[in-house]
């Protein structure tokens, strides 16, 4: 597929979205907005699709939104932006995006080659493994811009590292490094710059080719979703639906012989098709 500010490479079930603006360190702006969604609709899709990475053209992976516009950068209403005739406040693209990420259907691998900053931390956020290159460095850096986190930020930075250091971040607006991102809980790992994409492909190889892709997308929504549940009795309840409607099916069956047999599985189910009943079980929120 072609676009004008990402890249979208499938190979061997394994999609790589490269953001693709090094000349100005890949700084987020609408159409790479529109263009990252447009990649996980066909992403979601296309049942070719196991896993998608996530990283950065050049030294940076993303250094946070466009500020070309100078002061005006946040400012919506010199930008034309407000909605006329309505209470509600523009939408933030950040937001948009990892809305999207949020409700994608496959595993989602950050490989973090370089600064990310801004949306370009908060965007990785919802992603389901963070992998860091020793040059990539980290700022949620709103407060310094006079602004605030975005991209549901304020949702996932405490789920995944605590109240405390998703608020010490917030509040100083600092730039931190790959190895505090690391002690934080922000990242999985951190390595070496040439060893970021290879250990990113081995884990999503091993996702396609050991996994049910039907399994792996109800994993996906079950773990995330529950995260705003409010008793485990909520987790009980997909766990049941989820172990009856998939226990039924062919790749359950595959997933058994294979493991007697002593043989690599050969799953056959299908995520744009062969879902159980029940999903989606969750009802689709309104911006209101």
């Amino acid at each position: 597929m072609d676009f004008e500010t990402i890249r979208y490479e499938l190979d061997g079930g394994v999609l790589t979205l490269t953001l693709n603006r090094p000349d100005r360190l890949n700084a987020f702006n609408n159409t790479m907005m529109h263009e990252m969604i447009a990649a996980l609709d066909a992403a979601d899709a296309d049942d070719n699709v196991r896993a998608i990475i996530v990283t950065g053209e050049g030294r940076g992976f993303c250094a946070g939104a466009d500020l070309e516009k100078g002061g005006e950068t946040f400012d919506y209403d010199a930008q034309g932006r407000s909605e006329e005739k309505s209470a509600l406040p523009p939408r933030d693209g950040g937001g948009l995006l990892t809305l999207r990420i949020y409700e994608c259907n496959k595993p989602i691998i950050a490989a973090v080659n370089g600064p990310a900053v801004g949306v370009g931390a908060t965007m990785q956020l919802p992603m389901d493994i963070r992998l860091a290159s020793e040059n990539a460095k980290f700022g949620f850096v709103f407060s310094r811009r006079g602004i605030v986190p975005e991209a549901c930020s304020s949702y996932f930075l405490p789920r995944v590292v605590g109240i405390s250091q998703a608020l010490e971040w917030a509040y100083s607006g600092r730039v931190f490094s790959a190895q505090e991102a690391l002690a934080g809980g922000l990242v999985k790992e951190v390595l070496a710059p040439e060893a970021l994409l290879p250990r990113a492909q081995e884990i999503a190889m091993e996702i396609a080719e050991n996994t049910s892709a039907i399994s792996v997308t109800l994993i996906r929504h079950m773990m995330w979703r529950m995260l705003g549940a409010d008793h485990p009795m909520e987790a009980h309840k997909i766990d049941s639906r989820g172990v009856y409607g998939t226990g039924r099916g062919p790749d359950a069956k595959e997933g058994v012989m294979s493991f007697l047999e002593k043989r690599p599985p050969a799953f056959t189910g299908k995520p744009s098709t062969d879902m159980p009943d029940f999903f989606p079980w969750w009802d689709q929120r309104d911006f209101g």
